[in-house]
């Protein structure tokens, strides 16, 4: 009898194999990382026409085209960067190979207040272009304005309000995933806060996010805090603040009240997160050091301000002011990231581009060759002035994602922050083997399933069957970032295999030149 039903189980077992369907790619023996922050298992991953469609112990026989051997090496989810700025370099080089060596399969433009204006456009352009990785944007705030009111200097009229509310309504139905603001730039930092929270409200309907480059992230960042706090509060949609930090020496160590406001918050209800970029300088224009009142109405404006002698001593005078806060005698920590006009300053601090100017060796000096740089051409630049402290105090926080703040790097190309080239494997191999500031499944949870909830991608994220097939397989030994401040362009090393939508986009870590990424949509597409 006993032999009989051994036949009969075999014939089941058989039949249970003719009926799988074939996958088109079989990950065998790795070490599944699922997403959700549980411990690895052993097992398989069985992907078809672009999805998921089996993880686990999967039968020796199951069919498949390929099958790659994942033994030792990590599979996890492919990673999600909530906050690039790819506009225009998505056109130059769609296969973002920074980003697939880095393991994103997934990234969100549009942060920072800057986005296409016209949302609907700009999707059917992607989808053009192909691109090698998925694509969502949030709909700019500072991008909506300007379209509205220019750069100018006041609060909107009911008018320009309403205008700028409908154009927010009208990204948000072309798929906008939320509203963004960059609060330090021209003309975002002319707003007030009602203005974005009836903004922000117009997302709200949608189902959208507020991600906000707060109005300050040095010595008021608190209060900047807390306006981006009332804004979700207000609006009633989640908060994502966007690359948490604190620069300058004088700040070193206040990152425990910042964190302590954001629980508060999430206690009291608030659904609120954060992304970072695990380094010690930040990245952005040059401009960025001069006040906000000289910069309205566009740099003709400027030019005619500064040409004003009181003007211009007023306007040196506050960027000295802010240089003795930072406890500093020079603008050493200003580096040229990007500056056309001359790239042989490309890598070069204010202090040495100064001096080699042959003006004297003093900081008033050194800010009126920042001035003659901004008339000439808004420089890229790398400010050095983070506490490394402080950036493990903030990857620590359970609500906190990895993110860039890149945009897809041109090989050779200026003298970048080397965050777009290394975020995620700069955590994986610095924070959690070598430092092992926080685990391996934390930290793909944060790359992973924490962004694709918080973003609203409700099929990724996660190695689950029915999810996209976006998966990446890298070694958890050996994954690095090798980008450096002094040379930028390297790329990470370590992911072995990328798969995007199902195709295999890196093979034995090299670029096959598949460009199967997607525009992801937000809720309230129509």
């Amino acid at each position: 009898m006993r032999y009989y039903l051994l036949i009969f189980l075999s014939l089941l077992t058989r039949l249970a194999v003719a009926q799988t369907p074939r996958a088109d790619l079989l990950i065998r023996n790795g070490r599944l990382y699922d997403g959700t922050g549980n411990a690895w298992v052993l097992g398989d991953v069985a992907v078809r026409a672009g999805r998921i469609v089996a993880v686990g112990r999967l039968p020796a026989t199951y069919p498949a085209d390929t099958v790659l051997d994942a033994q030792g090496l990590a599979v996890a989810p492919g990673f999600i960067d909530v906050h690039t700025h790819i506009e225009d370099d998505e056109v130059r080089q769609p296969t973002a190979d920074n980003f697939l060596y880095d393991g994103v399969t997934t990234v969100v433009t549009g942060n920072c207040g800057s986005s296409r204006p016209n949302l609907g456009r700009y999707f059917r352009t992607l989808d053009s272009l192909h691109l090698s990785v998925n694509t969502a944007s949030l709909i700019g705030h500072g991008t909506v304005r300007k379209a509205v009111m220019g750069r100018a200097q006041r609060p909107p009229t009911p008018g320009e309000l309403s205008q700028m509310e409908s154009l927010v309504d009208q990204a948000m139905r072309a798929g906008a995933v939320g509203l963004s603001s960059g609060l330090i730039y021209v003309p975002g930092t002319y707003s007030r806060t009602p203005e974005l929270i009836q903004l922000a409200r117009a997302a709200a309907r949608y189902r959208g996010l507020y991600a906000t480059h707060m109005r300050n992230e040095s010595d008021s960042v608190l209060l900047a805090m807390q306006e981006a706090l009332r804004v979700g509060r207000e609006a009633g949609l989640p908060l994502q603040i966007s690359h948490l930090k604190l620069g300058g020496q004088q700040n070193w160590g206040r990152t425990a009240e910042m964190l302590a406001l954001l629980d508060q918050a999430r206690h009291n209800g608030q659904q609120v997160t954060i992304d970072q970029y695990p380094y010690t300088a930040s990245s952005t224009s040059l401009s960025t050091l001069l006040p906000d009142a000289v910069q309205a109405d566009g740099r003709d404006s400027l030019r005619q301000r500064l040409a004003r002698p009181a003007v211009r001593r007023a306007v040196e005078a506050s960027m000295l002011e802010r240089l003795r806060a930072r406890k500093m005698k020079h603008f050493s920590y200003a580096v040229v990231a990007s500056f056309p006009p001359d790239t042989s300053y490309q890598g070069q601090s204010i202090e040495e581009i100064n001096r080699r100017r042959g003006r004297p060796h003093k900081a008033r000096a050194e800010a009126a060759t920042i001035l003659e740089l901004v008339l000439q051409y808004d420089a890229g630049m790398v400010f050095h002035g983070m506490s490394e402290t402080d950036v493990q105090r903030i990857l620590r926080y359970p609500q906190n994602m990895v993110a860039s703040d890149a945009s897809i790097r041109v090989w050779r190309e200026g003298a970048p922050h080397p965050r777009g080239y290394g975020s995620n494997a700069r955590v994986l191999g610095r924070y959690v083997r070598e430092l092992r500031v926080i685990t391996l499944e934390e930290a793909i949870r944060r790359m992973t399933s924490l962004p694709a909830q918080t973003f609203g991608f409700p099929d990724r994220g996660l190695l689950r069957p029915g999810f996209a097939a976006d998966v990446v397989i890298f070694d958890p030994a050996t994954v690095q970032d090798r980008s450096t401040f002094a040379q930028p362009h390297q790329y990470s090393t370590g992911m072995k295999y990328v798969l995007v939508n199902g195709r295999l986009t890196v093979r034995n870590g090299q670029h096959t030149g598949q460009r199967a990424g997607q525009v992801l949509y937000g809720p309230g597409k129509q």
